[in-house]
């Protein structure tokens, strides 16, 4: 890859051959490199601006003037080169006999954020001196800074660069922090721990003390900072997914599925609430069905599920109030999926050589078909309330029972076929 201006010459124009030779190296892949020791006297050229720092759209004069008298590198014999490509000779003119004068106008962003390598080289192609060219924007004001603490131990943000796209040179961001009240600055040092834009802090919190947080984008044109985060680490606090997820089958029932969990053992020393959220697909999907409504429970009924299904489910926990904290809360990552798989059903299907019952629920009577309205909305949605639960499972293992019964009395031939619709009315 290029390996970049090095941005750190002498600030003086005129340099040795020791200080050509070991700071300033063309960038880019494929370009050669000669001898310096060989190729360089001491003092031989020298750019002038040297290492510019420009506006996108702007223009640049620079000169190239040869120092002494060395061989063959006299002004009219002198050529420009910008990242490894000789540049055009009109925009070129020679100012005297030992100094060539350059015109860019309307300069583009810089290739690479480490600068563009400008060079002036003599008739044979050797290096007489060399400047790096920034061309790009000054950084835009960071926002979007947002932050949360694992377990209170520790306090990570992150936050969106200001411009939507690049400035063009490489841009520093640096988290800055302190108490509200009294305190100074601290700076963050532990930075891409979650992604190109974020910090870590260790360790050495406060608590029941508000933060001020803000973040500050330097490079060659300009700085900007965000605007001020104020907030209290119990406010922010997340923990590790709920360990020890178990899922299992509810007895026979073929719909449904009993779901149960810890809660996340790093805060059970302090005051705190908690709600869950559970996910689960079939196995063969990538589509999760989010139950919302599991309250600050440690365990949950999954109905209205497909029998002989295999199922992944995945539980993840929000601890809010902590020490009487008002905020929402952050909810943490998914715990690791656990598979569970309904039991098939116990009824025949259409190639099962008997004939299932049309309906299979209750269908007679006003009050049976509320019932049956009731009863089908919660086989359609996954619910985790004690409400219903005990009637419901009546429900559900009577309807098993009866169909069972039913269909052995048809294959055992105790029931005639022209009673066995009436049959399906007396025994709903």
């Amino acid at each position: 890859p290029p390996m970049g201006c090095p941005g750190n010459r002498a600030p003086s124009g005129r340099r040795s051959r020791k200080d050509l030779s070991s700071s300033w190296r063309p960038n880019m892949v494929g370009v050669p490199r000669p001898d310096f020791h060989s190729s360089l006297t001491s003092d031989t050229a020298v750019i002038n601006p040297q290492d510019p720092t420009l506006l996108i759209g702007s223009s640049l004069q620079a000169t190239c003037s040869v120092l002494g008298d060395p061989p063959g590198a006299t002004a009219d014999s002198l050529y420009w080169t910008l990242n490894g490509r000789r540049l055009p000779a009109e925009l070129s003119h020679v100012l005297n006999a030992s100094t060539l004068a350059l015109a860019l106008a309307n300069l583009n962003g810089s290739r690479q954020q480490s600068g563009d390598n400008l060079v002036c080289h003599a008739r044979d192609g050797s290096i007489l001196a060399g400047s790096c060219l920034y061309v790009g924007l000054p950084p835009e004001k960071p926002f979007n800074i947002s932050c949360w603490s694992k377990n209170m131990k520790d306090l990570t943000c992150r936050w969106t660069p200001g411009a939507p796209g690049e400035t063009f040179l490489h841009t520093n961001y640096s988290l800055k922090y302190k108490l509200r009240w009294y305190g100074q600055d601290n700076t963050c040092e532990e930075y891409h721990t979650m992604g190109p834009h974020s910090c870590h802090i260790p360790k050495d919190l406060a608590l029941f003390t508000p933060y001020e947080i803000w973040v500050e984008a330097t490079n060659r044109l300009g700085s900007a900072r965000s605007d001020v985060l104020t907030l209290d680490i119990l406010d922010v606090v997340t923990t590790d997914p709920p360990p020890d997820v178990h899922v299992s089958r509810v007895g026979g029932l073929e719909d449904q599925l009993s779901v149960r969990w810890v809660s996340p053992p790093a805060l059970k020393d302090f005051l705190f609430q908690a709600k869950y959220q559970i996910r689960y697909r079939v196995e063969d999907s990538v589509d999760w069905k989010v139950v919302d409504d599991v309250s600050n429970q440690t365990s949950c009924r999954l109905a209205g599920l497909k029998p002989g299904t295999v199922y992944f489910v995945q539980v993840r926990c929000n601890p809010f109030g902590i020490y009487g904290s008002k905020k929402a809360g952050i909810w943490s990552e998914w715990s690791h999926p656990t598979a569970a798989s309904t039991p098939r059903s116990e009824r025949p299907g259409p190639g099962g050589g008997a004939c299932e019952p049309r309906g299979g629920e209750p269908s007679s009577g006003p009050v049976r078909r509320e019932l049956k309205q009731f009863l089908g909305w919660l086989k359609k949605h996954a619910y985790c309330s004690n409400l219903s639960f005990r009637l419901y499972d009546q429900w559900r293992a009577w309807m098993q029972k009866s169909h069972k019964t039913r269909n052995q009395a048809q294959d055992e031939g105790i029931l005639p076929s022209g009673r066995r619709g009436s049959a399906r009315g007396k025994g709903a």
